[in-house]
């Protein structure tokens, strides 16, 4: 039996194709991964779409594969036996779900609540030391947090909570925990302007613990202005904290949101400069025009 994989946008190992590929593979099949050319020779075709943007290029495969993902459809889910398998690439959730009720997020109208899934062990393959953990709000699971944090000390692992971790449950608790780990730049989310006063009491946390430089993400053109947005990153620059612009979709493309991922995303330019002396970089010229939503 052969079956054909194929990942349309995914920039990280699709966990989904990956328990496909588990599934079929130990019942001897042969997986043939993003090669449309065996479209006709195989058994079975498996798709997925991640971003909505993308959709549109699962059009050709209507009708002859199975199609999936949160860019394609939110009802879709794996089959039972294959969504309990556990690849153990270093990389999935030990957590499902989420306690917020973001209006801009497909999480909760997903994953629903927050709920266990597994632990560390259920993803780690026993010699890669990198983690990745695609939980969406593990904070809100204190113990099932300390676990994790338990088994990455015991095993000398570096996670990478790459879903970032919801600020507003930061506790000294928890900031010790974070901070007796082996892990990437911690990732937290300021997404609204609104959040500043919860934003300043989890800094003070983070450098209490010395823990001193973060990643946040920005999300930006969703239900803010540009002036907004612009005072967010500079308040993160200011704390000496990196920033990462996330563009939602209504202004993915508007040259003034390009520029500013541009300048944020660059963390050594970042702050090196500010954005108006970003602008008026050579290279910048055909931007400057931004300048005008500049305060």
């Amino acid at each position: 039996m052969k079956i054909l994989l194929i990942n349309i946008d995914s920039k990280i190992p699709n966990l989904a194709l990956k328990k496909i590929e588990k599934y079929h593979r130990d019942k001897g099949a042969e997986i043939i991964w993003n090669n449309p050319l065996f479209r006709d020779i195989v058994d079975k075709i498996y798709v997925s779409c991640v971003f909505k943007k993308n959709k549109p290029q699962t059009a050709e495969w209507e009708n002859r594969a199975e199609i999936g993902g949160s860019g394609y459809s939110l009802e879709k889910t794996l089959p039972p036996e294959i969504e309990e398998i556990k690849p153990r690439i270093n990389l999935g959730f030990t957590t499902r779900g989420c306690i917020r009720h973001c209006n801009f997020c497909i999480v909760p109208e997903k994953e629903g609540g927050v709920r266990i899934v597994g632990d560390l062990m259920d993803l780690w393959d026993g010699k890669n030391k990198d983690i990745t953990i695609l939980d969406n709000n593990i904070l809100a699971l204190p113990e099932h947090f300390r676990l994790v944090c338990e088994q990455a000390r015991k095993n000398k692992l570096r996670i990478d909570f790459n879903q970032g971790l919801d600020h507003r449950l930061l506790t000294p608790e928890i900031v010790q925990e974070l901070k007796t780990i082996s892990h990437q730049e911690y990732r937290f989310a300021f997404d609204r302007m609104a959040y500043l006063p919860t934003v300043m009491q989890a800094l003070v946390l983070l450098k209490n613990a010395n823990i001193k430089r973060c990643t946040w993400y920005v999300l930006v053109g969703y239900d803010t202005t540009f002036k907004e947005d612009l005072e967010r990153v500079e308040y993160l620059k200011k704390q000496n904290q990196n920033a990462y612009i996330q563009r939602y979709e209504t202004c993915y493309t508007e040259k003034k949101y390009i520029a500013l991922a541009q300048w944020v995303n660059q963390h050594h330019i970042f702050h090196k400069m500010t954005l108006e002396q970003f602008l008026k970089l050579p290279k910048n010229r055909c931007n400057r025009g931004v300048l005008a939503d500049v305060p």
